[in-house]
């Protein structure tokens, strides 16, 4: 080990920058929020210090950088373009028995400055030992999506209630699987989603319990998987998919999505095609609430968003009628990214000034829509589940006023490897799903910013 890993506590001390470039100004930035009281010394500066000197939020010292400038100073930073300047800074600090950095030259210096997260009080410090700073990071932006911006209010809540918890369970055995109990619990996931008043509520509620070890608490999260593409998830849907211990997804949950869910979580495929369901929508709901309650983390993933023909409203309801504690996580859904990865905006200015989204089939198995409504002129409308009623979509649009020639697009396995265009007119929607056997999961795109798709289309999947 190079260096070795310490966090110095600067709040109120001096420390010294010298130079005033770029560099510069990042590091006195940094200083600046752990506390320090930080003097520039250069000749100029750039405008973002001069802001910082302007609301005297630094001092500077406009003149070359002299030894004198290093008396009263606990902490040195050598940040200029002159090598020669930067060694001499750091020798001269060094017999001052000074911490000193030098900016592109660790071996110079006896300190070097790691990458970041901060999620305060809680800090996480990457270094690769001067080596390689743009590793450090791209090491910092993965670890950035696996840890919550709320780990500090966790942070502060667990200082809050430390000595209660440790008089509560003074077996160390206990506390332990308690403290691990609560930083992957509904507790933690309250304080993530904001719910700080709730969090608070269910921790006394758990630490008045009078059994030795508190029952563990199940609890629900609906995540959206987006259209298809993995890289489309969000920071939050991939850690609950990591946390879950149990997961219940369906078809159009793509396969290398449900791959990213933890290695040794119950899987079970609760998947639904066109009448022909693997498990019927209330025992799915049912089974969400039976799961819960035998204390496990239940990951219900599901493609798109939960809340646009997802269902997910009638399975939150029959767990909110439970108690059973629960957490939505929005997806990209399929109208949205299938449309992008097309190259076709939902709306255009000069084309759309609206977007309307609609299931080609309602829940007792009709297509009975809003006919007149979904004819007007200056609008997309974005199909769902409709490749099996192509021929009525297609009739009723035109019988109800929409020119026949009016562009439209099925976009099948969109966002995905597998994604392929079929452009069409609405009159020729039936012809084309033919023709080419188009097969869920696709989106339909229907309105005059289809037209745009060859000119836009950015994404080529491999053919």
């Amino acid at each position: 080990m190079t260096y070795f890993p310490i966090f110095l506590k600067l709040q109120d001390k001096h420390c010294l920058v010298v130079g005033g470039g770029p560099v510069a100004a990042r590091k006195t930035q940094q200083l600046l929020a752990a506390g320090a009281k930080v003097v520039v010394v250069a000749p100029e500066i750039e405008s973002s210090l001069m802001k910082l000197k302007e609301s005297k939020q630094i001092h500077y010292l406009e003149q070359l950088y002299d030894e004198s400038c290093l008396q009263n100073m606990e902490l040195v930073i050598a940040a200029t373009d002159d090598m020669q300047l930067n060694d001499d800074i750091a020798k001269q600090a060094k017999l001052k028995n000074l911490l000193v950095n030098v900016v592109d030259n660790p071996e110079s210096g006896t300190f070097i400055t790691p990458s970041v997260i901060d999620r305060s009080p809680v800090i996480v410090a990457i270094s690769t030992s001067g080596a390689s700073p743009v590793l450090a990071r791209l090491l910092r932006a993965r670890l950035e999506s696996l840890i919550p911006s709320s780990y500090g209010k966790l942070a502060t809540l667990i200082a809050r209630f430390r000595d209660k918890i440790k008089h509560r369970f003074p077996d160390m055995k206990e506390r332990r699987q308690y403290w691990e109990q609560l930083l992957q619990g509904p507790v933690a996931e309250m304080l993530y989603a904001g719910q700080d008043k709730n969090a608070l509520t269910l921790l006394e509620k758990q630490l008045e319990q009078e059994s030795d070890l508190v029952k563990p608490t199940g609890e629900v999260y609906l995540v959206g998987g987006g259209p298809g593409d993995p890289d489309l998830l969000t920071f939050r849907a991939l850690r609950l998919m990591q946390q879950a211990d149990v997961v219940l997804y369906d078809r159009l949950v793509a396969p290398a999505i449900v791959e990213l869910v933890r290695k040794d979580a119950e899987r079970i495929y609760v998947g639904k095609a066109r009448n022909k369901h693997t498990l019927p929508q209330d025992k799915i709901n049912q089974l969400l609430v039976d799961l819960a309650k035998q204390g496990k983390r239940v990951l219900r993933l599901k493609g798109g968003d939960p809340f646009i023909f997802g269902r997910g409203g009638e399975e939150i309801d029959l767990l909110s009628e439970n108690n059973i504690p629960f957490h939505v996580v929005p997806g990209i859904t399929s109208a949205s990214g299938c449309a992008t990865y097309a190259g076709i905006p939902l709306t255009h200015r000069d084309y759309a000034q609206s977007c309307t989204f609609i299931t080609g089939h309602l829940k007792d198995g009709s297509t009975n829509l809003n006919w007149p409504a979904l004819a007007q002129p200056q609008q997309t409308l974005a199909v769902y589940m409709g490749t099996h009623g192509l021929d009525i979509l297609s009739r009723e649009l035109i019988k109800h006023g929409l020119p026949e020639s009016t562009p439209a697009a099925i976009v099948q396995q969109g966002t995905t490897s597998e994604q392929r265009v079929y452009l069409s007119t609405v009159k020729d929607l039936p012809e084309i799903s033919n023709q080419h056997d188009v097969k869920p999961p696709s989106m339909i795109i229907i309105g005059e910013v289809v037209s745009l798709q060859e000119k836009l289309a950015w994404f080529s999947p491999p053919r």
